[in-house]
């Protein structure tokens, strides 16, 4: 159902969403488990680049930590219902990856700061 002014409405079967949730909770935990067995989580951050081409860009340290921040993500996704932390955490990397891959930004974002930069107005 489309709404005008809201997020469009879909209805689903409930054994349907059940056993995406069961999937879900399972691809996560199978990942949790790779992340105990090898902490490095070898396998995981060799395949990372097919998956996000961009993490070129990032540390071997920073690619290790995005990829444990995404097993946790999604294992918050399928035992809390939590969907929003992937693509938060998705969005924040890409972030840092962009930054990286413009050396003359890089350079400029770690600069020290000085000074006052005004209030800052927060909206609501």
């Amino acid at each position: 159902m489309t709404h005008r002014d809201a997020p469009d409405f879909y209805l689903t079967a409930a054994d349907r969403e059940e056993e995406r949730e069961r999937t879900l909770s399972t691809v996560s935990r199978l990942l949790l488990a790779l992340i105990k067995h090898d902490p490095t989580a070898r396998a995981l951050v060799i395949a990372m680049p097919e998956v996000f081409p961009w993490v070129r860009h990032l540390s071997s340290t920073e690619l290790r930590a995005f990829t444990l921040e995404l097993v946790e993500a999604f294992s918050d996704a399928a035992e809390l219902d939590v969907d929003t932390t992937t693509q938060e955490v998705v969005a924040s990397w890409r972030a840092t990856a962009r930054i990286k891959a413009d050396p003359a930004h890089y350079a400029e974002a770690r600069k020290p700061t000085s000074g006052d930069f005004g209030p800052v107005e927060v909206s609501g």
